[in-house]
């Protein structure tokens, strides 16, 4: 079945120039010209994938996904996926329309082959997400419910983004199992961790590759970008009622045991123990890996880290159990 996409812009030679190379691509599309016309479209059409200007008369983009998410929220229709066309290089402009819930924004004039690409990966991705959905409201609330393999798949589509970081949710969950079992933790608890950590990444679905991607260091702008996936990923995996906890990894992950983290600033024990598990994980991965502006770190280092940041980033607790793995990891094994 032909993926439905709707392309909504002011400008007639975006919109045939898009409709050609999508239509090519195999894609069902339609052209609209104003945010009016969308609002009246998707009243008696259904719709896969939406290209929304943000520069446009009457309505700009803006103004038309609001009263789109309005409608749809009136009607108990799903969220259409959006993906913004802009010609501004304006991070303000990412940041409130990820706010929003756009999923990606994309160049004009745009490059056809990153067009393709870019709504292809979104809707692959967004099947993933609707296949775990599915595959969940088939099985009970308990842990064996959940397939592993979906789970594990969506997992490495999630690190497929991030050009430098390939099995790093694969490595956090491992990590936060294994510290999960030696603070304790029944089996039970060790896999929904070992859950939670595959998909703690799960909002960076929304942030564009060129800030992900970005070599060296991130501007403010960039870095606020950066921000919004832990709420994005909580977003995305609140809707799973039979485990509602997978959520409490993708929003907490980047709090601090001394409040200083975000989203929202919670600290010591207010944190869940579980995103203070993988905190501990997630930050020894991310020092352990190549990054685009250097490589992995000596562990040496990586230990003096974990222990300087033992009581304000990380639950000390954690922190130590991290330091034992790491003392025990004599020829220095775990890292990418």
């Amino acid at each position: 079945m032909e993926e439905r996409v709707v392309i909504v812009d002011d400008a007639a030679i975006i919109l045939k120039s898009a409709k050609t190379v999508l239509s090519e691509a195999g894609f069902k599309v339609t052209c609209l010209k104003s945010g009016r016309l969308l609002l009246d479209y998707v009243e008696k059409n259904t719709i896969d994938m939406l290209l929304l200007d943000i520069k446009m008369p009457d309505l700009d983009g803006f103004e038309t996904l609001k009263l789109l998410r309005l409608w749809e929220k009136e009607n108990s229709r799903k969220e259409i996926p959006v993906i913004f066309f802009t010609a501004d290089d304006d991070c303000q402009s990412e940041t409130i329309g990820l706010s929003m819930g756009a999923m990606d924004f994309i160049r004009k004039p745009f490059v056809a082959e990153v067009l393709t690409l870019r709504v292809r990966h979104l809707l692959d991705l967004i099947r993933l997400q609707r296949d775990l959905h599915a595959e969940v409201e088939k099985k009970t609330r308990e842990i064996e419910g959940l397939s592993i393999h979906i789970v594990q798949t969506l997992a490495e589509a999630i690190d497929a983004k991030d050009t430098y970081t390939k099995g790093h949710s694969s490595r956090v969950a491992e990590y936060s199992r294994e510290i999960a079992r030696r603070a304790g933790c029944t089996t039970e608890k060790q896999e929904e961790i070992y859950m939670m950590g595959l998909l703690h990444d799960v909002g960076k679905i929304g942030v564009p590759n060129a800030v992900i991607n970005k070599p060296g260091r991130l501007t403010d702008e960039e870095f606020e970008i950066i921000k919004t996936h832990p709420g994005r990923g909580a977003k995305i995996l609140q809707n799973i009622e039979e485990m509602p906890k997978l959520a409490i990894g993708a929003r907490c992950h980047h709090e601090r045991y001394d409040g200083r983290g975000y989203p929202d600033g919670i600290s010591g024990e207010d944190i869940p123990e579980e995103a203070r598990i993988i905190a501990v994980a997630d930050a020894y991965d991310a020092m352990t890996s190549n990054r685009s502006y250097r490589g992995v770190l000596p562990q040496d280092v990586v230990r003096s880290e974990v222990e300087k940041g033992s009581g304000t980033q990380f639950d000390p607790k954690f922190a130590a159990i991290m330091l034992e793995i790491i003392k025990e990891d004599v020829d220095f094994k775990l890292h990418e």
